[in-house]
């Protein structure tokens, strides 16, 4: 179950957001989690004492962006040992919450794979949960170290390619400190942009239907106090027109063996938009991310999402008239047909670059792909 409570309210300009945490009460371990949903207006935390629970916060994207996904499917491993439920039905409950983002995952293996070599190693119940828990942690951790190595290396990339600077950057759905255990992945590289006095504007798509940009990014922008600026989706293909960017920085939630990008629907036209105008298009993203079982973008497993998303526009915070707070106001017909996909791909041949804490891949091949993949696993490793 999960329980919620108030944060303190928001407002100026804390070091760090606390996104997820393992909490030891004396009623049990707990997995506490920011409400994404509620912001920006609330700061709300969601308590998990179960996987039930935590796999109900990643399907309504309360915990939501791939870094963090597979940080708190670790986690959620560990949430089910700790508490001496059934690991092996929670790690197939969290692996099926969300089929696109291979972080989850990921994650999940990592955190049983640490619980059945400690039972398989003679541990007892505790001893098991511990080394999940120490799983879970350096994962945690990783991703936090990843996501600053991915901030540098896209810096130093935006200066070769844009060596006058000023760089008027367009992102889409959220990226920041509210999907990774550090600062995040593309929103990262702006935020270093813009501490080094070399941002001129973050171009925020507000991304349809669920509003990640105008709801999440302009948040963390309006914390870091950036220059930044909202739009409809719909409003980029004039904002090229009009020569106003520089370069687009997106994330990802899978990265195919070929290179091809699935990150949130609408990434793909942008990434048209990019090279009909000969802007640079880059995609920042750990090497968790890459996903070299899958072989190509046409087989990267695309989740739909509900139809009343789109069909009405929901409020979880704020009562609209005549709805309780968290209910829909219908903005199309009873009945009305729905296509919602949750991500588009992005071929490789349209993808300036990748950028992984590992360093910066370009032009997208497969074989480099690998290549960055092998030394992650060796520096792992080591």
């Amino acid at each position: 179950m999960a329980d919620q409570y108030a944060r303190s309210p928001v407002g100026g300009d804390p070091p760090s957001l606390s996104v997820l945490r393992w909490e030891e009460p004396p009623e049990g371990p707990v997995l506490v989690l920011l409400d994404q949903t509620r912001l920006p207006v609330d700061e709300v935390e969601l308590v998990c004492t179960d996987v039930p629970a935590l796999v109900e916060a990643i399907q309504s994207l309360s915990v939501r962006g791939a870094p963090l996904l597979g940080v708190a499917g670790a986690y959620g491993v560990a949430l089910a040992a700790a508490r001496g439920y059934d690991v092996e039905e929670a790690v197939g409950l969290l692996e099926q919450s969300r089929p696109t983002a291979v972080n989850l995952g990921n994650g999940v293996r990592r955190a049983a794979g640490a619980y059945r070599s400690a039972v398989k190693g003679g541990a007892g119940p505790e001893q098991a949960a511990a080394s999940v828990l120490a799983a879970a942690r350096a994962l945690h951790r990783e991703d936090a170290e990843g996501s600053a190595r991915m901030a540098g290396h896209g810096l130093a990339l935006l200066d070769e390619l844009l060596p006058a600077g000023g760089h008027r950057i367009l992102t889409h759905c959220n990226t920041g400190a509210l999907v990774s255990g550090g600062e995040g992945t593309a929103f990262a590289v702006a935020l270093a942009a813009h501490r080094d006095g070399r941002l001129r504007r973050l171009w925020v798509d507000e991304t349809r239907p669920l509003l990640q940009g105008a709801r999440l990014t302009a948040y963390e922008a309006a914390r870091h106090e950036m220059a930044y600026t909202l739009l409809t989706d719909s409003a980029a293909g004039s904002l090229f027109a009009a020569g106003e960017v520089d370069a687009v920085l997106i994330g990802a939630d899978r990265i195919a063996a070929d290179g091809s990008v699935a990150n949130k629907v609408g990434s793909y036209p942008l990434a048209v938009l990019a090279g009909y105008h000969h802007v640079p298009f880059i995609v920042v993203a750990p090497t968790t991310t890459v996903d070299l079982d899958t072989m190509d973008g046409a087989s990267i497993e695309i989740e739909q999402r509900p139809g009343q998303e789109v069909t009405e526009f929901t409020a979880p915070h704020i009562p609209a008239a005549g709805t309780e707070a968290g209910g829909g106001v219908p903005v199309a017909p009873l009945g009305t047909q729905v296509y919602n996909p949750a991500f588009d791909v992005t071929p490789p041949e349209l993808v300036t670059a990748i950028v992984t804490e590992e360093g910066v891949l370009s032009p997208v091949t497969g074989a480099g792909l690998a290549e960055l993949c092998a030394r992650s696993r060796q520096v792992t490793i080591s």
